[in-house]
């Protein structure tokens, strides 16, 4: 299996990575190809995991039934784009030339001295214990992305674009790479400043996104079961992730706010976020300015989510924390004095007409 797998790097690398590296006159820059190769595969390994493995588990116990699943194909799409392109383009093709940069040298692809940094330099023992270092990193790289998670969603300029993944009526395992293009380019940038900070290697920081998405994946699979009462306190489950995907409750305005963390769910047990204990609940945005991106293709989607942005970046409103609507000309309107009620689901929509409790 190993050879076979060695075998698929090798002839991946032979046939497309190395030659586009040199079109686009990386070679070098980017890292060993053969590590882009892999970590293509791996994308690939990944998608038939989440196609052949969490797609049939929201058959046999979907949290919601669906008469349909129209607005899952776009998700799909974007999964596709995200995994196969535009994850290991950012890794390779951005952060790698940017960390060999950051530490002054030259890469050890190009004959470069192999140069220690962040943790590992800190912290001489972490050099000998590699797993560890993982493991610390991973952590570190999970608190950053809970305390960004909550920030997309307490300033309204960026709630502008996160909003597009949350718009998903019908929320599924292909759910988790749906948003605005912009929004994951911040997250990145976020991201990738931490690791570089606290050293990751390219090929490291690769393999914490791979975990990531594919745990991710698995948190938005349309299932009615979770990790149990002990685990859950632990790590993001589908029942603990679906919950912070619900449309609003205009009885109860904040209860939205609650599970951001990706994969470790101990943050919002430990900083008060956490929600336990509620029944499924319908997902989506009820604002109408957000919920027509389900009406729409990805380009559209792109150009909604970026035309809030835009409306929000240059409003007082736009940099004032918390909960908010868009209006017609896309700027943010607070919802505290707002009536909620009529952001509630209709029972006319094609959403509400296909979905029903599981």
């Amino acid at each position: 299996m190993l050879e076979l797998w060695s075998h698929a790097v090798g002839w991946l690398d032979a046939n497309a990575v190395s030659p586009f590296l040199h079109v686009v006159h990386l070679d070098g820059l980017a890292g060993d190809p053969r590590e882009i190769a892999a970590a293509i595969l791996i994308a690939i390994v990944q998608v038939a995991i989440i196609g052949l493995v969490f797609r049939p588990l929201e058959s046999l116990a979907p949290a919601e039934r669906w008469a349909d699943r129209r607005l899952t194909r776009i998700d799909r799409t974007y999964t596709l784009v995200m995994l196969l392109g535009l994850n290991p383009l950012f890794a390779y093709l951005v952060l790698t030339p940017l960390v060999n940069w950051f530490a002054g040298g030259a890469p050890v692809a190009a004959g470069g001295e192999d140069v220690v940094s962040g943790l590992a330099a800190w912290v001489p023992w972490f050099q000998h214990h590699p797993l560890v270092l993982f493991l610390v990193y991973y952590v570190l790289y999970d608190l950053t992305y809970y305390w960004m998670h909550r920030a997309q969603h307490a300033m309204p300029w960026w709630w502008a674009l996160h909003s597009m993944h949350h718009s998903q009526r019908q929320m599924s395992c292909w759910s988790n790479d749906r948003g605005s293009y912009v929004d994951g380019f911040l997250q990145s940038m976020v991201l990738a400043t931490v690791a570089i900070v606290i050293g990751i290697e390219p090929d490291q920081f690769a393999l914490l996104l791979l975990i990531a998405e594919l745990v991710q994946n698995f948190s938005h699979t349309n299932v009615r079961f979770g990790f149990g009462r002990v685990f859950e306190r632990l790590f993001v489950d589908p029942k603990f992730h679906r919950l912070h995907h619900m449309i609003v409750d205009p009885d109860r305005p904040h209860l939205h706010n609650c599970n951001f963390g990706q994969v470790l769910s101990v943050w919002d047990v430990l900083f008060g976020t956490a929600l336990y204990g509620e029944p499924p609940r319908p997902t989506g945005v009820g604002d109408p300015m957000v919920d027509v991106d389900n009406e729409r293709g990805l380009v559209a989607m792109q150009w909604g989510a970026f035309r809030r942005f835009w409306g929000a970046l240059w409003t007082p409103a736009g940099w004032r924390p918390g909960d908010v609507a868009f209006g017609p000309d896309y700027k943010p309107v607070p919802t505290e004095h707002m009536d909620l009620h009529r952001f509630a689901p209709q029972a006319t929509s094609p959403a509400a007409q296909g979905a029903t409790a599981g």
